[in-house]
Formats: structure tokens, C-alpha cells, sequence
């Protein structure tokens, strides 16, 4: 015992030392900070004409596609060749789609229903924001609709009814999870794992954009549409929350670097921290830059070029083509088993910001060619760019025609949500 004291006693003694050492050595952690491409400070002129680009610009996306959603890019070029513009909405009508048969060019679906009742729902709430309140809203405009069925004795006109069945059967899945939001939280949890076939949607994606144009910055643009991505799940609610944040971004900076990298470098609640797999939009985001990168760069054989068929209005190379048909490609591996999918809709936006390289209508009509959900994808991609650039800038010939269209025809002033938009702002 005494020589295995004997050999302790050093290591005893330096042990305690160490404990008792006057070593102040402190190494601190990183500061995380808010990003913020610029200080840049808005006129009330320049934020009139971003809001007003960025819900232009929304429309416009939504009405690119509205003519070919979820076709085969295949079928799209066999009937139109290039989309470079608005076609004709020649569709049945739909709940989610157009609540009309064949309508004009210009004619918009339920992408930019939800940015005029978004709207309304900052208005009526005088910026007071979150998810009880949100769920109320949801819930009064599905009571309002079902009052009307009941609001006269008369038997209600055919054509009434139909009109009224299609807007409740558009908002009950949204209705459904909503009035369980307000029973418990086992009622959520069930309604919102049936939400459209309990598959992940892009549900959060077709609204929360919204929140970056009134939002004080990136994170809080971020926060406030996570929190109202109530029918998301997974990691569908950070990429809900993202396009948020882009959009904010998109408002204060000219470049298309800055407002991808905002996937990078806002992540409040922690998703690149996660176990074994880190942040899924992130990595589709890296994935998909890296993907335009490495395609632009390729240098392709003369005759894989010559052999290239460009379709009908396509306005560039053989070359520029076949690289666009193999961007397609790489899309075309990561379809999900739906096209509203949000990780698939997330992949195809950031692809086409990256390809488009904030050109509004290269972006456009890389989206909308590609089909699938190409709708909602332009429309999400139309409202961040179109809050980039300002009204005053996108393309003439596309704003003035959407404009007209959907307040003549669809019954949605733009120019009246700007207005009553610029109006808002977030109260502490």
C-alpha cells in the first residue's frame, strides 16, 4: 500500500494543482448575428414598388404556369414549344386552380388567392401576427362560406351552389387543421397528418413569402412565417420559413448570391444542428448550386450539340439547351411522389434563382418549361425576384397584362394590396 501511495502522490499533487492553477485562459464562442446583406433604408416610394413588384411579379409566375401545371415538360413543349410568356388558362376549373374555365392569359390560381388573403389578414389584424390569430381568420372565412349555403330559405341556384362548394372545398383541408389547432393539440397533431393525403406538402410556401415584405429583418421575417407554417411538417416549415427570409433579403440587395445564401446563414431554430443529417434544405441548396455551376461549365462535344432538337421558341443555343435539358435531368432525379412536394419545390426554385441569375424572365421561363408544379414554383421565385427588382423594373409587356387581367377578371386589385400592404408594420 505504501509504494502504491508513494507512486500516487505526484499524480495527486499535479491533479491539484491543475484544480487550483490561476489560469484565466476563457476562449469565447461566436457571436451569431443577424444577416444582413445591407443597411440599405427604404424610401416609401422604393418599398410602394417593391411590394407592388413582388406581388406582380408573384401573379405573373403563377399565371406563366397556370396554363401548364403538373404537365410533363415533354407535353409542354409538344403543345406550346417555349414558354416565353402568358398563354391562355385553357383548364378546367379547379379548387386549387383557376375557379373558372379558360381564361385569359394573365389569369392567376389559389398561389395568388393566398397573397391577397394574406393581406387582408395583416389588415385585419393591424399587425398583431401569430398562430391563434391566423387559425381564426382560417376559420371565419370557412364559417362565412358555409353561412351563405345557409342564409335563405330558398332552395340556392345551381350555379350558386357549385361556385360555393368549390371555395369551401378549397380551404376545408386548411379549415379542418385549423379547428383542431384550437381543440388540443392531440386534434392538431391528427388533422395535420392527414393535410392533403398527409404528405409534405409545400403548403407553407404558397403564403409565407408575404411575411419578408413587412418583417424588420431576415430572422424575424424567418420566425414569423415558421410560426405560421401550421401546416407543414418536417423540415417543410424551415424551407417555408426560408423563402420568408429570402424574400426580406430580395428587398434590400441586387444579388442573387446574397439571397440564396440566406439558406446558409439564417437558421435560428437550429436545423443545421440536427443528428445524422444536418439541414435538408441547406443541402438541396448546395446540391442544386453546385449542380448550375458544374453544367455551365461543362464543355459538350459538337456533336451531341448538333444533334440537339431546340423546341419551337426557344430563343438560344443548341449548346445553351442542352445544358438547360440536363439541368431538367438532375431535377428529374429527385421527383417526389407528388409535385407540391416542398423539398421538390424548394430544389426546383433554388435551381431555377441559380440558372436565371436574377434574370426575371430567364428564371420564368426555366421554371415554368420545366413543369410539375411550375405554378407555384414561379410564383414563389416571381415574388422574391419581383421584390428585388420593384414593379417599375420587370417586364413591361407581363405586368401591365397581369395587372389588368386579374382585376378585371379575377377580381384581385394588385395595385390596391400594395397599397394597403406598404401600410403595415410589425408591433412589439
Amino acid at each position: 500500500m505504501s509504494r502504491l501511495y508513494t507512486l500516487l502522490l505526484p499524480l495527486l499533487f499535479f491533479i491539484s494543482c491543475k484544480e487550483t492553477g490561476n489560469t484565466k485562459l476563457e476562449i469565447p464562442a461566436p457571436v451569431k448575428q443577424t444577416y444582413q446583406t445591407t443597411e440599405k433604408q427604404l424610401s416609401s416610394e422604393e418599398y410602394y414598388d417593391k411590394i407592388l413588384g413582388a406581388l406582380v411579379g408573384s401573379a405573373i409566375g403563377d399565371a406563366m404556369g397556370a396554363s401548364t401545371e403538373m404537365w410533363h415538360r415533354k407535353d409542354i413543349q409538344l403543345k406550346y414549344g417555349y414558354i416565353t410568356g402568358l398563354t391562355p388558362a385553357v383548364r378546367p376549373q379547379s379548387p386549387e386552380g383557376t375557379w373558372d374555365n379558360n381564361l385569359l392569359p394573365g389569369a392567376t390560381t389559389d398561389d395568388t388567392r393566398w397573397k391577397m388573403a394574406m393581406v387582408q389578414y395583416f389588415v385585419q389584424n393591424n399587425g398583431k401576427l401569430g398562430p391563434d390569430h391566423f387559425t381564426d381568420y382560417i376559420i371565419d372565412y370557412y364559417h362565412s362560406l358555409t353561412q351563405k349555403l345557409q342564409s335563405s330559405n330558398e332552395i340556392p341556384k345551381t350555379d350558386f351552389l357549385d361556385a360555393q362548394i368549390e371555395k369551401l372545398d378549397w380551404i376545408k383541408e386548411w379549415a379542418r387543421v385549423s379547428m383542431a389547432y384550437k381543440e388540443n393539440d392531440k386534434s392538431y397533431s391528427q388533422a395535420l397528418s392527414r393535410f392533403y393525403g398527409g404528405e409534405m406538402s409545400c403548403a407553407g410556401q404558397l403564403y409565407t413569402p408575404m411575411f419578408g415584405l413587412i418583417a424588420q429583418n431576415s430572422e424575424e421575417a424567418y420566425q414569423l412565417a415558421f410560426d405560421h407554417a401550421l401546416f407543414d411538417i418536417g423540415y417543410a416549415k424551415d424551407i417555408s420559413a426560408l423563402v420568408s427570409a429570402m424574400t426580406f433579403v430580395a428587398m434590400r440587395t441586387q444579388s442573387i448570391d446574397s439571397i440564396i445564401n440566406t439558406a446558409t446563414f439564417v437558421d435560428p431554430n437550429g436545423f443545421q444542428d440536427s443528428r445524422l443529417v444536418g439541414r435538408i434544405s441547406y443541402s438541396i441548396v448546395d446540391a442544386s448550386v453546385k449542380n448550375v455551376l458544374t453544367i455551365g461549365q461543362l464543355k459538350l462535344q459538337d456533336s451531341l450539340i448538333n444533334a440537339c432538337i431546340v423546341p419551337k421558341g426557344y430563343i438560344g443555343t443548341q449548346e445553351n439547351w442542352l445544358k438547360q435539358e440536363r439541368t431538367y435531368s438532375f431535377l428529374e432525379e429527385n421527383q417526389k411522389a407528388i409535385p407540391f412536394h416542398a423539398g421538390e419545390i424548394w430544389e426546383i426554385l433554388v435551381t431555377g434563382l441559380q440558372f436565371g441569375g436574377g434574370d426575371f424572365e430567364k428564371t420564368m421561363q426555366f421554371i415554368v418549361n420545366y413543369g410539375r408544379d411550375n405554378d407555384t414554383v414561379a410564383a414563389v421565385a416571381g415574388m422574391i425576384l419581383g421584390a428585388q427588382k420593384g414593379y417599375s423594373n420587370l417586364p413591361t409587356h407581363l405586368r401591365t397584362e397581369v395587372l389588368k387581367v386579374n382585376q378585371e377578371n379575377m377580381g384581385i386589385d394588385l395595385q390596391q394590396l400594395a397599397h394597403e400592404l406598404a401600410g403595415q408594420r410589425i408591433m412589439d
